[in-house]
């Protein structure tokens, strides 16, 4: 049976998935599709790996709401692809995006009716809000069963299993690391062209200079509830800024 090779893209909120989608399209011309999902764990699983059956002719899989592991099909080669950001910054830029928002969605209504720094509280006080808390982790951690220890444990320990993990603030280096993966996984020189879409205002200033102007506008106070509350996000973002420093030498 012949092997079967696709781009799974983890699309996460405010960290460049746009931007990268937009490219896998030109890149991968009519080959390029998206999903939702909704249900449990493993009900979400269950309708990955049909999603995946259901497009035999398409190349990029893109979803805000796919969950790791990848999925293992039979004849199916999976290239995940997942990037990860700054998180106070990430959610600075999730706030700035939500206010512009016309939709009746809880982050959007919110973020319309609040301040900023009512808007961080708010959300840091319902515990099962993930959006303020340590985003990259819930997100990572399912990769390896709760068994294999914390959640930062278990998400570093993807970070080291996963072929590709994206860095927002290098953005195009990233890309570029991507494209020698497709390559390597059989699916032709591709070029990822950076496009850059939902893109915050502010992007271009220095990171110091940014987390600097957070701080102000929050207060002493929420910043550093903010900034305990994403400890683990905090220690997977140094992790992948040293990789992706080690690997452009």
């Amino acid at each position: 049976m012949s092997t079967r090779t696709i781009i799974f893209h983890y699309h996460l909120f405010k960290n460049a998935g746009t931007s990268l989608d937009a490219a896998l399209k030109l890149a991968f011309p009519g080959r390029w599709v998206t999903k939702e999902f909704s249900g449990g764990p493993n009900m979400v699983r269950r309708q990955m790996d049909e999603w995946i059956k259901s497009e035999p002719d398409a190349i990029c899989f893109s979803s805000h709401t796919a969950i790791m592991p990848p999925p293992a099909l039979p004849g199916v080669r999976i290239l995940p692809v997942i990037f990860l950001r700054q998180p106070i910054d990430r959610f600075a830029s999730a706030y700035a995006f939500e206010i512009k928002q016309t939709d009746d969605g809880f982050g959007s209504v919110l973020a319309r009716n609040t301040t900023f720094p009512g808007y961080v509280e708010t959300r840091l006080a319902l515990k099962s809000d993930r959006q303020c808390r340590n985003f990259h982790a819930a997100r990572l951690a399912p990769m390896f069963p709760e068994a294999d220890g914390t959640e930062l444990a278990r998400s570093l320990k993807a970070l080291d299993k996963l072929p590709f993990v994206g860095l927002v603030e290098d953005y195009e280096a990233s890309l570029r690391k991507l494209e020698g993966m497709i390559a390597d996984y059989g699916l032709g020189d591709v070029s990822l062209g950076a496009v850059h879409l939902n893109k915050s205002s502010d992007v271009e200033k220095p990171m110091e200079e940014r987390l600097a102007a957070i701080r102000e506008q929050l207060g002493e106070r929420i910043f550093a509830k903010l900034m305990d509350a994403n400890r683990d996000d905090l220690a997977l973002f140094v992790s992948v800024t040293e990789q992706s420093n080690h690997h452009s030498r």
